[in-house]
């Protein structure tokens, strides 16, 4: 347990850089971009003087230099403080805590679809290499992994809420329902089913040929040969020993598609009127809300490196041999 935290602390202390460098390198490009979002309050009020923009600019603090306004930028998240929404004009860090969460059960949820389904499948799959069932699999794998997200959102929503009215279109919760508890929870569950679907059906089918891949190759181990030389059944064969193995490029693939997967539920957000960091995101570009865009996309970075520390404690899980070398570093 002790060299397990030593390793979360390290890792951890590690993406400090990192962040760091995501927070500078966003606000100097965010800050070459032309106009900010006084161009865009006044451009919705139908225009302003100069004397109006510059009042403005200087209540909102957009009126010093590139460097004072990165130096206040930094002072104001070393202090825990993500700063003030202009387009919203709200604290950043409340409408942050709003929409996250939404976002997390769109991407926690996905992404159980389909690494789950993707790994069993896979298994099956992979079991008998070249067999009937193997061809189906994957060509269905290839097939899906070739549609976009968002047409495959699209598509499900015009089948399932549109002509069988079988599930809501939009939204992430019936508006105004007064449900509270279980009811609200299957109330989410309900909205959640096709966006899920949309954005969980292409990383399946890409889970499902890694772990398709990984299961051939293990049959040909020589502990596979070993187990099946010591008389043990083939389901026992599969599970302990070929499938565990295969995991293991599963979860590294995990881990590296978790920004994509992340890219990825800005687009369904946005096709399912979900308010979660997709909306968010194309709000602040609308409003050309550079702090509260900067916020976003720091608090993305920071849930990617929570996914790659716990892929890595998974990996570690699956494969002593990582933990044991992870603790001698």
């Amino acid at each position: 347990m002790a060299r397990l935290g030593r390793v979360v602390l390290a890792r951890l202390a590690g993406s400090v850089p990192v962040l760091l460098i995501v927070l500078v390198g966003v606000f100097l490009l965010l800050d070459s971009a032309g106009g900010d979002a006084v161009d865009a309050y006044l451009l919705s009020m139908g225009g302003g003087d100069a004397q109006m923009a510059a009042e403005l600019r200087t209540r909102y603090g957009l009126d010093g230099s590139a460097l004072s306004r990165l130096l206040f930028t930094l002072g104001q998240y070393a202090r825990g403080d993500l700063g003030w929404s202009i387009a919203l004009n709200r604290p950043i860090g409340p409408v942050i805590a709003e929409r996250l969460p939404n976002t997390l059960w769109l991407m926690g949820s996905a992404t159980a679809l389909s690494f789950l389904l993707g790994s069993a499948l896979g298994v099956l799959a992979g079991r008998r290499p070249g067999s009937l069932l193997d061809r189906v699999l994957s060509g269905g794998s290839l097939f899906l992994y070739s549609i976009p997200s968002f047409w495959l959102g699209l598509v499900l929503a015009v089948v399932f809420a549109v002509q069988l009215r079988w599930l809501p279109v939009s939204g992430i919760e019936t508006i105004a329902s007064g449900k509270a508890g279980l009811a609200r929870a299957a109330d989410i569950a309900r909205h959640l089913v096709l966006p899920v679907a949309a954005l969980g059906m292409i990383y399946l089918a890409l889970f499902l040929r890694i772990m398709r891949s990984g299961m051939a190759e293990a049959w040909g181990q020589d502990f596979t040969l070993a187990a099946r030389a010591r008389g043990l059944p083939d389901w026992r064969i599969t599970l302990n020993h070929a499938a565990r193995n295969a995991l293991l490029p599963l979860v590294t693939m995990l881990g590296l598609q978790s920004a994509a997967m992340l890219g990825g539920s800005v687009v369904i957000e946005s096709v399912f009127a979900i308010p979660g960091f997709g909306r968010l995101a194309q709000e602040a570009v609308a409003g050309r809300d550079a702090p509260l865009l900067l916020a976003v996309i720091l608090t993305s970075a920071l849930m990617v490196v929570i996914a790659n520390l716990l892929v890595d404690l998974a990996y570690g899980w699956l494969d002593p041999r990582v933990g044991s070398g992870a603790g001698h570093d």
